[in-house]
């Protein structure tokens, strides 16, 4: 575990502050050095653990101004997304503990209610703050509790539909009346020229105060009586408005809009949120604010900085000296290029993740048939299913965690019409310090359920680029699931060969002395069916064990010949699969043995029907017995142990 920072070195203010209560003693003028000790705090902080900088950096004064204007934890503070709350979770009692940020047993990179009450709502995948605040607003208001409740948004959280959706309804009416609640824009997609913004704090500040209000309403009730004269006034207004701020969409959802303000200056931001914590109804504010703000190598590469791990901030993020393996995410972007080349049908769509996706040298290469379409899964899907519908083959790279949010489209708009398009599942299974909100851990089971559509489980980078190959010659959906990070290096060939359709492969046979009779004399014949890169700590433990070891490659399809001949020929079956175990691969085997009558020992590992915590991918593999040691022991104790013979006689008859 990496040292924690100096707890009284350097930061003088921060020192002073436990709770946003004690930020709230101090006064205005000291919390531009509170601003600078905070944030040189986050980046030697990460700069020890690794995590996300660029979005924190870039929060650091929102952070302070929201917990200064707002009673927080009374006030509910909903963080989208929430890798950019190093920031307040520092400011909310956690700084002691950021040293363990991301690992076992330590803080979350994300808000969760159980960390902290500071924690008014769990989140990780984007766009779902305004909903939650919304109805947090509401159900303040129906318990008669005066309170605030703030969504902080950003820009690229704000291109999904679920945002608009919470626009819709949480500007009208509940009740009678328009719940209170503050939704701020973190617009980090763009900069305010210091001229520029002197103009937006000074009109921010009159738009959002009581005098404004007050003439805008007065005006109003005097023009009602001449319906003409009030009509032309509302139209001035919003043009006028429209002319100097990007609004007007904004107070058609019926939101009192204000900004863009510099989310960088306190002294915009803290009266801005005084005069609008105190106007009733919904309102937005609009703020800007710069990624990586005040370290210069974050603010130069952003995307860089997004999500580092340990680095020395004097002289930033160093490249390897020698080139590692390459990664899954790789091997599919060098695949995405080479098949574009071969076939010009090919497109490639992402949901706002063309980097974490692989697709860069992609885009560049192919740019017209690229298409990052925002954060927006669902839209993702079934556009690509236009595109299929027009005889092109798309393939759509998306994170298996967030395949999840487009699962009426899955199933309704591509598998119900049987379209020939690639799904593209990097960070399939655990994916570490991100915790259980970005593991990968059910598509093998939601997939599988669906008509139509396959699934493959690549073992190695050469078979993901040949399962790759093989989903694209398909004439229906295919899912391919493959991993965070690299595997077990096995080099992918230059070539666009394919697998054959729907079958696995023996990769490793029972090599004992007594092998027509089981192995080793006396012991049971055990055969373990790998789904994936588990393939190669099942072939360790299949090693030790002297078990035949084979690797089935798809899910569905399965390879049912194969399980039921090494049914047949075996004692006992282990299904082994970096996914969850109800409705899993494991369940697959068993429904094709009962559906071939055969009756047959079955040990199926897998995640345990738990949420997986964050910490170190090796390390939570071993704790989940997926590792070759944990394989080995859970055979040995099901199949190996005093019961042994008797399982002999049972399968023997």
């Amino acid at each position: 575990m990496p040292p924690s920072l100096p707890m009284t070195a350097n930061y003088p203010l921060l020192n002073r502050i436990q709770t946003p209560s004690d930020l709230r003693a101090l006064g205005r003028a000291e919390l531009p050095q509170l601003a600078l000790e905070l944030r040189d705090f986050i980046l030697q902080s990460v700069s020890r653990t690794g995590g996300h900088l660029s979005s924190n950096l870039g929060t650091v004064e929102l952070t302070i101004a929201l917990h200064y204007v707002f009673d927080t934890p009374e006030d509910r503070l909903v963080w989208d997304v929430g890798h950019q709350t190093y920031p307040h979770k520092v400011l909310t009692g956690r700084r002691d503990r950021m040293h363990t940020l991301r690992q076992l047993g330590g803080l979350s990179g994300f808000p969760r209610r159980d960390e902290s009450d500071y924690d008014t709502f769990g989140t990780a995948h984007s766009s779902t703050s305004i909903s939650a605040a919304l109805g947090m607003a509401l159900g303040a208001q129906q318990k008669g509790e005066k309170r605030h409740a703030v969504a902080i948004i950003g820009d690229g959280a704000m291109t999904a539909g679920m945002a608009f959706e919470a626009l819709n309804n949480g500007g009208m009416p509940h009740a009678g009346r328009v719940p209170n609640l503050l939704v701020v824009l973190n617009d980090n997609d763009m900069s305010i020229s210091p001229p520029v913004g002197a103009l937006n704090k000074y009109l921010a500040r009159l738009m959002s105060g009581k005098f404004y209000t007050a003439a805008r309403e007065g005006a109003k009730q005097v023009l009602k009586n001449a319906p003409p004269l009030f009509e032309l006034a509302r139209r001035f207004e919003e043009h006028a408005k429209g002319m100097v701020v990007p609004g007007t969409i904004f107070e058609e959802f019926g939101f009192n809009y204000v900004g863009p303000i510099d989310g960088h200056d306190l002294d915009a931001l803290i009266p801005t949120l005084e005069n609008l914590r105190d106007k009733p109804g919904a309102q937005f504010l609009h703020v800007v604010t710069k990624k990586g703000y005040g370290y210069k190598l974050a603010e130069a590469d952003p995307i860089a900085y997004h999500g580092p791990g340990k680095f020395d901030p004097q002289i930033g993020l160093v490249k390897p000296a020698a080139a590692p393996k390459p990664t899954f995410t790789q091997v599919f972007g060098q695949w995405l290029c080479d098949m574009a080349a071969a076939d010009p049908r090919l497109v490639a769509i992402t949901p706002a993740m063309r980097e974490g996706s692989g697709m860069v040298e992609f885009h560049k290469r192919y740019p017209e048939r690229y298409h990052d379409v925002g954060i927006a899964e669902q839209h993702a899907v079934t556009f690509a299913a236009g595109l299929a519908c027009e005889g092109l083959k798309p393939v759509v790279a998306i994170y298996s965690t967030f395949l999840q949010r487009a699962y009426d489209q899955l199933i309704h708009d591509v598998a119900l019409q049987n379209l020939p398009m690639v799904f593209a599942l990097d960070r399939a299974g655990l994916v570490g310090a991100d915790g259980a909100t970005h593991a990968g851990a059910y598509d093998i089971a939601f997939v599988r359920c669906i008509p139509n559509l396959a699934m493959l489980t690549p073992a190695d980078e050469a078979e993901t680029r040949r399962a790759l190959s093989t989903a694209h010659a398909h004439d229906g959906p295919v899912a391919v699931r493959y991993p965070r990070g690299s595997g077990a290096g096995v080099a992918a060939t230059a070539d666009l060969d394919t697998l054959p359709w729907g079958q696995g492969e023996i990769r490793r046979e029972i090599q004992g002395e007594d092998r027509a009779n089981g192995g080793h004399a006396g012991q049971p014949r055990i055969a373990i069916l790998a789904f994936g890169p588990l393939l190669y700590p099942a072939l360790e433990a299949g090693a030790k064990l002297d078990a035949t070891v084979a690797n089935m490659r798809f899910v569905k399809p399965l390879d049912t010949a194969l399980v039921e001949r090494l049914a047949r020929s075996h004692d006992a079956l282990v299904t082994v699969e970096e996914g969850c175990l109800p409705g899993g691969a494991g369940s697959a085997v068993l429904e094709a043995l009962q559906a071939a009558g055969i009756q047959v020992p079955v040990l199926t590992l897998g995640l345990p029907d738990r949420f997986i915590e964050h910490g170190d991918p090796a390390l939570l593999l071993s704790a989940c017995g997926l590792d070759a040691a944990g394989m080995e022991t859970a055979i040995r104790r099901r199949f190996l142990g005093d019961k042994a013979p008797q399982l002999r006689n049972v399968v023997n008859g």
